[in-house]
């Protein structure tokens, strides 16, 4: 049986799908394909049906990850389908919250931060969107540094 992880952010054309480009892409490389999926969703529907940010694409782009997720909104059949959903900020935090069925369905929500090693003094990730080229790097950087300790806990949780 797979693991199914849901990133969430607002728009769901930056950060969400970066990270599910990210955790696909560990994914391959630690041969876990076929245990791990992984997908991406906003709490705002505005962008449905695009592609990611085209900013975002370049910076993701010079790491080596292709980002074509096509944007689409959180659903309440998400909280069925999804063992994790990963929010990137508070405000996604508190909205998935108020969306969740269930208080059982509630549980399966956490911060990307959750996960991060190396951004200790970071309880969100900040929206790149109105930030110049730093914000969309310092973003990539949280991203691999929590899908890294993201996937170290799903092993963790297989070998258990």
């Amino acid at each position: 049986m797979k693991t199914s992880i849901l990133f969430v952010c607002l728009g769901n054309i930056c950060r969400s799908p970066a990270a599910e480009g990210i955790l696909r892409d560990r994914i391959v490389r630690a041969g876990l394909s076929d245990r791990i999926e992984v997908d991406s969703a906003g709490t705002y529907g505005g962008h449905r049906g695009d592609l990611p940010d085209p900013r975002m694409r370049s910076a993701a782009s010079r790491r080596g990850y292709s980002l074509t997720h096509r944007a689409r909104q959180v659903r309440e059949d998400d909280f069925e389908r999804f063992d994790r959903i990963v929010v990137m900020d508070d405000m996604n935090y508190e909205t998935l919250h108020r969306l969740a069925p269930s208080r059982a369905a509630a549980q399966k929500i956490y911060r990307m931060t959750d996960f991060c090693r190396h951004h200790p003094d970071w309880t969100y990730v900040p929206d790149p969107y109105y930030e110049g080229h730093e914000g969309f790097e310092l973003v990539l950087n949280m991203l691999e540094d929590g899908c890294e300790g993201l996937l170290e806990d799903l092993q963790a949780g297989e070998r258990g």
